[in-house]
C-alpha cells in the first residue's frame, strides 16, 4: 500500500433524537478489500469504532481519533432505497431519499475531476466557506493527509437506530457535529458517494504546492491538526 490508501464507496451520517450520532462506511474498494465500519459517538462524546478485523482496526484508529475500538462482525447492505446495518451493539435501519441541492451540484463535476486530491486541495476553503464543519482536505492522525471527494449525496428520510438493544430515538440532525478527525458529516443525516484517499504527508513527491503550503502553515500554527 505504500504510502497511498485509496477507499472508494459510500459514507452515511445519521444522528438520533438519544444524541447517539452513527457514521457508517462501506467500501467497495479498498486497500483491505471490501468491508464495513461504523463509527459511533455517544451523548457523552465518547468515541467507538467498530470495525470486521484487526488490520482495519488498526488504520482507521490510526487516522482518527477513538475511546475504544471493538473488532466485531460489521455487516452492512445498501440495496436500492435501504441502508441496513447490524455491527455488535448497533443496529440500523435507514431509508435514503431524494438527492440533496448539493448532490446535483456535485454531479456536474466529472467524478475523477472530483476525487482527484488536487481538486479537493484546492475547493476545500469553498466548501468550508458553505457547510461549517466540513472539509474536503485536511491534516489526519500519524502525520496523514486525508481527501474527501463526494460526487454525490441523498437525503436519508427515516431510520430505525438502536444501541445495546435500546431505541435510540428519532432520526435527528447530527449534531453536535461528529469528532473522529478534521471533518464532520452534513448537519442533515445523509448518503454520500465518496472515495477517500489518505497520504503520508512525508511523501512529500505526492503532494502538490497547495499542500506543502497547508502542511507549512500547520506546522507553523503549532503541529498536527485533527485529532
Amino acid at each position: 500500500m505504500g504510502g497511498r490508501w485509496v477507499f472508494d464507496g459510500h459514507i452515511g451520517g445519521i444522528g438520533t433524537g438519544s444524541g447517539l450520532r452513527a457514521v457508517v462506511g462501506i467500501w467497495q474498494e479498498s486497500p483491505f478489500g471490501p468491508f464495513a465500519d461504523v463509527m459511533v459517538q455517544l451523548p457523552s462524546g465518547r468515541r467507538i469504532l467498530l470495525a470486521p478485523a484487526e488490520e482495519v482496526a488498526e488504520f482507521i484508529a490510526a487516522t482518527y481519533s477513538f475511546e475504544e475500538v471493538r473488532v466485531l462482525d460489521v455487516a452492512a447492505v445498501l440495496a436500492g432505497k435501504w441502508l441496513t446495518v447490524d455491527a455488535g451493539p448497533l443496529a440500523l435501519r435507514a431509508s435514503v431519499g431524494g438527492r440533496a441541492l448539493l448532490g446535483s451540484l456535485l454531479r456536474t463535476v466529472p467524478r475523477p475531476v472530483a476525487v482527484h486530491t488536487r481538486w479537493l486541495a484546492a475547493v476545500n476553503p469553498l466548501v468550508a466557506a458553505a457547510s461549517p464543519g466540513t472539509r474536503t482536505f485536511g491534516t489526519a492522525g500519524n502525520g496523514r493527509l486525508e481527501y474527501y471527494g463526494v460526487s454525490d449525496l441523498h437525503h436519508i428520510s427515516s431510520a430505525v437506530v438502536s444501541w445495546e438493544g435500546e431505541d435510540a430515538g428519532p432520526l435527528s440532525p447530527v449534531s453536535p457535529a461528529v469528532t473522529f478527525g478534521f471533518s464532520s458529516v452534513p448537519p442533515r443525516p445523509s448518503l454520500a458517494r465518496v472515495r477517500t484517499t489518505v497520504v503520508e504527508a512525508r511523501s512529500r513527491r505526492l503532494l502538490g504546492p497547495r499542500q506543502q503550503g497547508y502542511l507549512a502553515e500547520r506546522a507553523r500554527l503549532g503541529g498536527w491538526w485533527g485529532r
